[in-house]
């Protein structure tokens, strides 16, 4: 009796095997969604590997970081996606919702470096920001300007009121929303390396972590930021139709559009490919993609579009990727990453 109840067991299980990958044969492309900064570098790898494979162009959706999180770690199933992109390393929040709902093993792609910019038209003159500049002219709550160790809603409506240096100018940033990734990277390199140069709120971060980070990652939300969406195509665009603006966006976005608009130099340094890769501009950051390994051998080509991706024809110093604005990452690093997808190394991700 109990060996028909084990082969009655190992039936079922073969047939839900089998209906597994009946189903992942209905869906004949890869999945992706995720940031905006890494889509035009994996819609570039997908384009080309639709052409030179036997498999279909992978199908990419450009929902932010934190959109595409949600999508990717909404469950195992095939109706979900196969990778996410993202402009900053995943959460450990999103990491506990993925593991929840059964996407128990994620392999982690580091792919490159990318400079967050401030940008604005060429009709305009270009501004040199401090990063204690940023955090004065965009945050919500900032040092009471009489000198009091208090915080006092932002008063500053214009560059000159936060730097006598700066033009008198209305403060008009466009930016991406809470869900982009762009928008976290920034809160957390530019706003709240400005907000450190203050000393007695520097001094806030041992005593109160969470009001610290409560004080330099709050935006202003009285006009003098405003959420322009994922798009940073249609952020670009704006700023050609008003000069007196500034944008925030990947440095990818900067290179592509060099003849209309120009970064603004931050702590002195200019956002180039050369200074990014050096480690000199200072709000720079990695770009990722996380793989589901439960869709490997699942849905067609996963496997090939990953090696095609950590190729050094792609990401390479002098690969295909670098003409989009990609600024690889050193050789030891790359073929770390390269090796973890082949061997499909499972992401253990700890609280801090």
């Amino acid at each position: 009796m109990l060996k028909k109840g084990i082969i009655v067991t190992a039936s079922l299980l073969a047939l839900t095997t089998a209906s597994s990958v009946q189903a992942a044969s209905g869906r004949d492309h890869i999945s992706i969604v995720g940031s905006s900064t890494v889509y035009p570098f994996a819609t570039t790898v997908a384009e080309r590997f639709g052409k030179v494979t036997k498999f279909k162009t992978p199908k990419i959706e450009s929902t932010g970081s934190g959109g595409g999180m949600k999508l990717f770690c909404a469950g195992a199933g095939i109706e979900t996606p196969d990778i996410t992109n993202a402009s900053r390393r995943i959460k450990f929040s999103e990491y506990q919702k993925c593991q929840k709902n059964g996407v128990k093993e994620i392999i982690e792609v580091k792919i490159g470096y990318d400079g967050i910019v401030m940008a604005n038209s060429k009709k305009a003159g270009r501004l040199d920001l401090s990063k204690k500049d940023i955090f004065l002219a965009l945050a919500k709550d900032v040092p009471n300007p009489n000198g009091d160790e208090t915080l006092v809603a932002n008063p500053y409506k214009t560059w000159k009121e936060v730097n006598a240096s700066l033009p008198d100018t209305k403060i008009e940033v466009l930016g991406p929303p809470p869900t982009s990734g762009t928008r976290d990277a920034f809160v957390e390199l530019a706003m709240e390396g400005g907000c450190k140069q203050i000393g007695w709120i520097k001094a806030l971060k041992k005593k109160d972590k969470k009001h610290f980070k409560a004080v330099c990652h709050t935006v202003r939300e009285d006009g003098g930021y405003i959420e322009a969406g994922e798009n940073d195509n249609l952020i670009v665009q704006k700023l050609q139709a008003n000069p007196k603006a500034l944008g925030i966006f990947g440095f990818s976005f900067l290179d592509q559009n060099g003849d209309k608009i120009q970064g603004s130099t931050i702590g002195g340094e200019e956002p180039t490919f050369e200074n990014i890769a050096a480690g000199k501009y200072p709000v720079s950051r990695p770009l990722y993609f996380y793989v589901k390994k439960s869709h490997m051998g699942v849905v067609p080509g996963m496997a090939e579009f990953l090696g095609e991706f950590s190729s050094d024809k792609a990401w390479g110093e002098e690969g295909y990727l670098t003409d989009k604005g990609l600024i690889p990452m050193p050789v030891a690093e790359r073929k770390q990453f390269a090796s973890d997808i082949k061997s499909g190394k499972n992401l253990v991700l700890k609280k801090k």
